[in-house]
């Protein structure tokens, strides 16, 4: 078995080695040699035990340095470690995910976070090549949600905001973006370019890369004119900001403002949501929306929203026509 080395792969720098004439290759997300170099050392020194709970806290060990979310894989960790710290990968099988299942259920939990609890596990297995020897059964994943806000009910969420300039802002931007929220919440003034009418909403930091993707999106009229309103009273750094600073957590006054709407199954998540069904129902590409989004493949863009296109299967129709 050879050392690991480094290896530039689709841009990225990846951790290479060949085990009994096989390659094994582990991407290290970061383009920068000198980085590069840093994560290799890191990756190769990773020591890696017999049982799930050192190969698993040997994973969670390397997504401390690179994941944005690290605090979320060890809470889900946390919860299965009990079942399945002290086992061998070998000795995962169908029956102990069922009797964990059963178990989490039995105490409340949906099946999206047993799912979680499971993926974690699974994912630091296959991490250190050792997910072939378990295996897994995990719950379905939960259906996509369908909701959408209408464009009157979107006035009326917008009205309902009116009292709080900063979810106001965070509903109109969104709508006209399509950003997430924890995005809109990090936007400040210099990613947005007045002269080429253009928001940046990606950071331009180190950690770009360990976030979901992030888009360049063009402004259009109604974000143009809100946002110089905007700039005018601005006395932040960021463009939601409430009392002089930045808004950390939109949540409450946002359900305030949709059960004021009486709307209050809409979350802020659905406002990316309909922005995208706008634009799938306009009848735009889906590339041009997976691209406005910040998907990293259109068939993520398809899978959800090609249904609303007034396009879909057309031609398949037609040719059943005579």
């Amino acid at each position: 078995m050879s050392d690991w080395r480094l290896k530039l792969y689709r841009g990225k720098y990846a951790a290479v080695r060949s085990v009994n004439g096989q390659t094994e290759r582990f991407s290290l997300r970061t383009a920068d040699p000198a980085e590069a170099k840093r994560r290799l050392a890191d990756f190769a020194a990773v020591p890696v035990g017999e049982t799930v709970k050192e190969i698993v806290e040997a994973y969670l060990d390397d997504k401390d340095k690179t994941a944005i979310r690290a605090k979320d894989l060890r809470l889900a960790w946390k919860q299965a470690e009990p079942t399945f710290g002290p086992l061998r990968p070998d000795q995962i099988t169908r029956d102990v995910c069922r009797k964990y299942r059963d178990k989490r259920y039995a105490l409340g939990r949906k099946p999206a976070t047993v799912r979680k609890e499971l993926e974690v596990v699974r994912a630091g297995l296959n991490f250190h090549k050792k997910g072939d020897q378990a295996v897994f059964e995990l719950p379905p994943p939960p259906r996509p949600k369908e909701r959408f806000l209408t464009k009157d009910e979107a006035r009326r969420l917008i009205h309902a905001a009116r009292r709080y300039h900063h979810v106001r802002a965070f509903i109109v931007l969104s709508l006209a973006t399509g950003a997430r929220q924890t995005a809109m919440l990090d936007l400040t003034w210099d990613r947005v370019d007045f002269e080429r009418r253009l928001i940046s909403l990606p950071l331009n930091d180190n950690k770009d890369e360990q976030r979901k993707r992030r888009a360049v999106v063009p402004m259009n009229e109604r974000a143009y004119r809100y946002l110089r309103v905007l700039k005018l009273s601005a006395q932040s750094d960021h463009v939601i900001e409430w009392a002089g600073g930045r808004v950390l957590s939109i949540k409450k006054g946002f359900a305030a403002a949709a059960k004021r709407a009486g709307l209050p199954d809409v979350t802020p998540h659905i406002l990316r949501h309909t922005a995208a069904s706008w634009m799938a129902m306009a009848d735009v590409p889906m590339f041009q929306i997976s691209k406005y989004l910040g998907h990293s493949d259109t068939r993520v863009t398809e899978r959800r929203y090609a249904k609303l296109s007034p396009s879909y299967l057309k031609g398949a129709a037609d040719a059943l026509d005579w």
